[in-house]
């Protein structure tokens, strides 16, 4: 007898469950003609009638009854086969969970996390934006792989962390056109008095802006405090006020927020920390991170104006 052919079986097990060759046409949107054909030809390769006319309908003859009941293990198999096979394909993109603290640039974010994306052995991220606190909380029973923040893990935390050193940049003052044509005077000196959007008390490099104002005597006009840097820069592209981001993706700032940068502030550094349980970058998704904060998004921001990360006492460390 020649082998078994399928797809005549699954033509005859598609009749044998619907009752009719109209209604199995109509399923596998072949026509009754072709269906009843395969049919014949299935059994001449069995040599047994399978389907006998029963007034206007079908039905299965004792032969065809067993036939049915190894189609149905027989296809029951096959739809087993291939959701393992699905499975096992979403398996091999294994999830990455990431904490980003709020007071991150969105596009500093992206910058980093997006090499993940294309790591020989594929991953899902899943990102979780929030106050750095409850990240960290999450990075301590294992919820979060790694947690991206502007500062380094705080020594009240009992955690065991250890900080990794992205990258700095020191910050450029941007601002909408219709507020940069209201200045006048040279930089720094047009911030006195100026609209500014300061960041919130929950972002690290706000208590050094300060003193920098301080420093130079320079006391804008605050008309808003923002932890979300997105929401900041929200406000300073409808001409709410000037404000500051990182000097490292002016070009980016500019472009998605159409405003114009007024002046740089090289004395103010913003840094960028990975926050992780491992003393040293292990995971490939963590070091394509790392490499890409390192050398690319910070490779030219970062001369002369980085600042040697400090060991914490504590379990807080950095690498």
């Amino acid at each position: 007898m020649a082998a078994l052919n399928f797809k005549h079986l699954r033509y005859f097990w598609a009749v044998a469950k619907s009752g009719s060759i109209a209604r199995a046409s109509a399923q596998l949107h072949v026509t009754p003609q072709s269906i009843s054909v395969q049919l014949r030809e299935l059994e001449e390769s069995l040599g047994a009638e399978l389907l006998r006319r029963a007034g206007r309908g079908l039905e299965l003859t004792e032969v065809g009854r067993r036939i049915l009941s190894y189609a149905d293990e027989i296809f029951s198999l096959g739809d087993e086969l291939l959701e393992v096979a699905r499975d096992q394909a979403a398996r091999k993109r294994l999830p990455f969970m990431i904490g980003i603290a709020d007071s991150v640039p969105k596009s500093v974010a992206y910058r980093i996390a997006e090499p993940a994306l294309r790591l020989e052995e594929p991953v899902q991220l899943i990102c979780r934006e929030g106050r750095l606190a409850g990240l960290l909380a999450d990075l301590a029973v294992h919820r979060l792989d790694i947690v991206i923040a502007d500062r380094p893990m705080p020594a009240e935390f009992r955690v065991r962390g250890f900080n990794h050193l992205l990258g700095a940049s020191d910050l450029t003052v941007f601002g909408a056109r219709t507020v940069v044509k209201s200045l006048s005077g040279a930089f720094p000196a047009l911030l006195h008095n100026a609209p500014f959007l300061m960041p919130g008390e929950g972002v690290a490099v706000r208590p050094r802006l300060l003193q920098w104002l301080e420093d130079h005597e320079l006391h804008p006009h605050v008309v808003g405090e923002f932890d979300d840097s997105a929401l900041l820069k929200a406000f300073g592209q409808g001409g709410a006020g000037l404000f500051v981001a990182p000097t490292a993706i002016a070009d980016d700032v500019c472009k998605q927020y159409s405003v114009s940068p007024v002046g740089r502030i090289e004395a103010v550094v913003e840094q960028l920390y990975a926050i992780t349980t491992e003393r040293r970058l292990k995971h490939p998704a963590t070091v394509a991170m790392s490499q890409a904060a390192q050398h690319d998004l910070f490779g030219g921001a970062q001369a002369g104006a980085a600042r040697p990360a400090k060991a914490r006492r504590g379990r807080a460390r950095a690498s």
